[in-house]
């Protein structure tokens, strides 16, 4: 496929996609580049389609002169001294002579405010020609103009000198840049005049060579003579082709959103294969442990094993003392939970767990980030620090407000205790009559009242006895299922906490980057669109 089997405008979109996903996560300068090319393009396409020309170079090699024979009158003043063109110069061509104000805006829009206007020449008619500042002028603001103009112009003509046509600050800082330019790229060797035929030959041969080791052998290579005119009418032709072709804005943009793309492909890297099923529940897992931990769960779980325990013990004990045991605080009510706005009285994490919980993130981060660009490793590390900012108040309220399961009393735990208080009525009537025959014996009536007995025991004292007795072994005897509800209540509890903190892990950790490595991938899909 060749670069012009990809529409312009399917590239320009494809950049705008890489720059948008960007936008916020590369902190890196070739982002703002691509923004840059963006807002040109979107400027240069509401100018029209005339060919914006620029003739650049270096002091003394001959660029005005050209530029003046060019234009057909003294429009830029040539010379030889520091620094000699300032400011840059424009020759439009019209042929319909109406002067619609097109290459004007066009003009306005380069601010370049000198201007001159050709007689109509109908070959070149939408030509607008360029003389720029000298690019090694003494003045620093000419070498800004310079830098400026030639990433805006739509076709660069690179002036050079026998003597300086090997400059490194010319070939290392202009040209050798624009390899991906060379479709708007021409290379002119002036003051051919100067030489023999056989130095014109060396010196045009050592510069194509050095074109070529540069990734320039498409950009063509012209000898020209300004001041003679030999070569001038060579190079106002190969203007012509690309003014008529009304290609050279579209070619030049195209070469600029390919270098964008190029310069951000260094941050896209490789296809990375997506996270597996089996590395995610993994990662899963190992975050939801390390949080469950620093989140308090072993904490609250045991609260609900205590306070349960403490439930059915008084429900399946000894009636009369439960009130001693209202007396001790309920170890789940102390914990302050139900309430996910509230912050509850669990005790913060410690420095083990706080450990645990950045290893499980790190180890996390380097299996996402795997594949990934340092830029994107870099913003997978600011995502990450963000959502661990966020976690510690993140997982109270999700323990806070997490359903513990239910808290119905067994009936066999209300069997028990209907039980109990019948045992304990038992004992209690044993004792009341106990005491009645004491206060009976005071006053010598106790022969007066017939004293039942089993065995040969008294039977108050046998239902005193046995009632005392058998709450004792009822209670002794309900202890260890009370203690195995507890246990299963409180492995209920801790399954329905880890499953909140393991949400809590995939929305707040593993989803931010999970989301970081897709708009990795998009990012290098929009790139290798962009550039291809």
């Amino acid at each position: 496929m060749t670069r012009r089997d990809v529409p312009l405008a399917d590239r320009l979109a494809a950049l705008r996609e890489a720059v948008e996903v960007a936008e916020g996560r590369l902190e890196v300068p070739e982002v703002g580049e691509a923004r840059a090319v963006l807002g040109k393009a979107g400027a240069r396409a509401a100018l029209g389609d005339a060919t914006v020309v620029a003739l650049a170079g270096a002091t003394g090699s001959g660029k005005s002169t050209l530029f003046n024979a060019l234009s057909g009158s003294e429009v830029s003043r040539p010379g030889v001294r520091r620094p000699t063109t300032g400011v840059a110069h424009a020759t439009i061509w019209d042929a319909a002579g109406d002067g619609d104000g097109g290459a004007d805006r066009l003009l306005d829009w380069l601010e370049v405010p000198r201007r001159h206007r050709h007689a109509p020449e109908p070959v070149l008619d939408g030509l607008v020609l360029l003389d720029l500042p000298d690019h090694d002028s003494v003045r620093l603001e000419h070498r800004l103009e310079v830098d400026r103009l030639v990433g805006l112009v739509d076709v660069l003509v690179w002036v050079l000198d026998p003597e300086k046509y090997a400059d490194a600050a010319v070939h290392d800082r202009y040209l050798a840049p624009l390899a991906g330019h060379a479709g708007v790229l021409l290379v002119v060797l002036n003051q051919i005049d100067r030489l023999d035929a056989v130095a014109a030959k060396e010196c045009l041969t050592d510069l194509r060579a050095l074109l070529d080791r540069e990734g320039l052998a498409a950009v063509p290579l012209l000898a020209v003579s300004a001041r003679t005119g030999v070569g001038v009418a060579e190079l106002r032709g190969e203007l012509a082709s690309r003014v008529a072709a009304r290609r050279a804005a579209t070619d030049r943009l195209t070469a600029d959103v390919r270098a964008a793309a190029a310069a951000l492909g260094a941050h896209a890297g490789d296809a990375a294969p997506a996270l597996g099923r089996r590395d995610r529940a993994e990662l899963v897992e190992d975050l939801g442990d390390a949080l469950a931990r620093a989140a308090g769960v072993p904490t609250v779980t045991s609260a609900v094993e205590r306070s349960t325990l403490r439930q059915g013990v008084a429900r399946t004990g000894w009636p009369l003392v439960r009130w001693v045991r209202k007396l001790r605080p309920d170890p789940l009510d102390r914990l302050h939970l139900g309430d996910e706005r509230a912050r509850t009285s669990i005790a913060p994490a410690g420095p083990v767990e706080l450990a645990g919980v950045t290893t499980a993130v790190r180890r996390a981060r380097d299996v996402v980030g795997e594949g990934l660009p340092q830029a994107w490793r870099d913003d997978l590390r600011r995502t990450v620090e963000v959502s661990e900012a966020e976690l510690a108040d993140r997982l109270d309220q999700v323990v806070a407000g997490t359903d513990l399961g239910p808290d119905r009393v067994p009936l066999w735990q209300r069997a028990v205790g209907g039980l109990q208080w019948l045992l304990a009525l038992v004992a209690l009537a044993g004792a009341l009559w106990l005491l009645g025959l004491v206060v009976l014996g005071l006053f010598q009536l106790d022969d007066v009242v017939p004293l039942p007995r089993v065995e040969g025991l008294p039977l108050p004292t046998l239902l005193v006895a046995g009632g005392l007795l058998a709450g004792l072994l009822l209670a002794f005897v309900s202890r260890p299922l009370v203690r195995m509800r507890a246990r299963r209540r409180a492995r209920a509890a801790d399954r329905r906490l880890r499953a909140a903190v393991v949400a809590v892990a995939e929305e707040e950790v593993l989803a931010p980057m999970t989301a970081v490595r897709e708009d990795a991938a998009r990012f290098r899909a929009a790139v290798d669109r962009a550039r291809r």
